[in-house]
């Protein structure tokens, strides 16, 4: 929980922020050679992405693009700030759940007329699942005007220390077929092992967050947090108590994650750093620090397969959009094509391991090239085309409904609370927040009219 001292930080950050803003322009820059380019990543994104906008000054000269970087958990904070101050910047990141809300409140332009059929973009060459993330029709996403371009997409495959399996003479995971959950079970078991003899686990089987990883257990097992309508809340189906009941049992039966107090002093990224994972899940832009910081081999495959025996995973991505009141509609879309479907951008950004290509016949490039790891690249590009899907609260207004799920969920991790007594209890709030959602996003659909 935040103290009082550290809410004062996080609300003079967001202070801060607006000023630097307001001295940008407030609205965008009014300079027509200047645009404000707000993003968020970690090091070595914000490493990769502040040279590729050096690199699109170079290309552009005359064009000067001031940049706002922060750090991925501060980011949606000031965005918001930015936008209650009326002082969004030209160009930004965003969220694609949010895509609805800020078309619909005119935050976004529609940029449509600035990519369509022009020469330098391609839009064929790119992946649909992640242009048509950003296109809106008022009704349905995925179909309409184009309200931005993707950063990237962000397929999640499950990683496994593969000089572990070695040194412990397992098989390594076939890259084709997907573990079922017993045998996912079982060779974590085998690799959960108390290695100095000192009567502790040091060497666990996996870690998972289950925010970030409890999707492909459900989805594998014929289970979703959503009906086909978008509009009632199905985690009380049989199935999905089922997948969670076996995500919790990794931990509280089969012990083959660290325990509670054990995560508490080392997290489950850092033993994953450190060697002592058999699996933890891997993401294109975890690929630069791992290459440069890890002391073993890995690669990746895909998530065990529940009861239809098929694999699942997600895919994540990050909208760049433009601000419908930029004074520089078509040198922000410039910027946007530039950062999204250049082949030197992306080239640039590729190289700098942070993301998969967004342009297909690059990335099919980047697959088989066997220099950098992991070796089955290959995966990411069957999760985007073959068996990944968006995060649920993606169809959604918002997605309030969704985190509620995540932000009450640990006790049920802890094995404090019964799986059938959480869904049961839960489903009902999250179905009132999902109603409210709907409700909010009928009423201004109806305003946007009457304007």
């Amino acid at each position: 929980m935040f103290g009082k001292k550290s809410w004062l930080i996080v609300l003079a950050s967001v202070m801060m922020l607006s000023l630097v803003l307001a001295g940008c322009g407030g609205k965008g820059s009014s300079d027509p050679n200047q645009l404000t380019f707000m993003f968020r990543g970690g090091p070595d994104e914000l490493k990769a992405y502040t040279a590729v906008v050096k690199q699109f000054e170079q290309d552009n000269p005359g064009i000067k693009v001031k940049a706002i970087q922060t750090n991925p958990d501060q980011y949606a904070a000031k965005l918001q700030a930015a936008i209650t101050g009326n002082s969004v910047p030209d160009v930004f990141f965003y969220n694609p759940a949010d895509l609805k809300a800020y078309t619909n409140n005119n935050i976004l332009l529609d940029i449509t007329k600035y990519i369509e059929n022009k020469p330098d973009v391609d839009l064929k060459n790119m992946w649909p699942q992640g242009v048509d993330m950003y296109r809106y029709d008022g009704t349905e996403v995925g179909k309409g005007a184009l309200y931005g371009l993707p950063k990237d997409l962000g397929p999640f495959a499950l990683g496994y220390n593969k000089t572990m399996f070695e040194k412990a003479g397992i098989p390594l995971p076939d890259k084709d077929k997907p573990y079922t959950w017993d045998e996912f079970i079982k060779v974590n078991q085998q690799l959960t092992k108390d290695t100095d003899g000192d009567g502790k686990l040091d060497q666990f089987g996996t870690g998972l967050n289950a925010e970030w990883t409890l999707q492909p257990f459900v989805w594998s097992n014929g289970a979703d947090w959503l009906d086909k309508t978008h509009t009632k809340v199905t985690i009380d189906d049989p199935k999905f108590i089922e997948a969670l009941q076996f995500f919790v049992d990794m931990q509280n039966k089969y012990k083959i994650t660290p325990a509670i107090e054990q995560a508490q002093t080392l997290d489950t990224y850092q033993r994953w750093m450190r060697g002592e994972l058999a699996f933890f899940p891997v993401a294109p832009w975890d690929l630069s620090t791992f290459k440069r910081e890890l002391k073993f081999d890995y690669d990746v495959i895909p998530f065990p397969a529940g009861s239809t025996g098929k694999p699942s995973s997600w895919v994540g991505s990050l909208g760049i959009g433009v601000s419908n009141k930029t004074a520089n509609p078509e040198l922000a879309a410039k910027l946007v094509t530039y950062l999204s479907a250049s082949p030197s951008g992306q080239k640039s950004l590729v190289e700098a391991g942070v993301q998969i290509p967004n342009l297909q016949d690059m990335a099919k490039k980047w697959a088989a090239d066997s220099s950098n790891p992991p070796a089955n690249k290959e995966e990411y590009l069957q999760i985007v085309n073959d068996y990944g899907r968006p995060l649920p609260g993606q169809y959604t207004y918002n997605a309030e409904w969704y985190a509620l799920f995540f932000t009450d969920l640990q006790p049920v991790l802890d094995g404090k609370i019964a799986v059938a007594d959480f869904v049961k209890q839960e489903q009902p709030k999250m179905q009132a927040m999902l109603d409210q959602a709907v409700a909010a996003e009928n009423k201004a659909k109806e305003s946007k009219k009457s304007k």
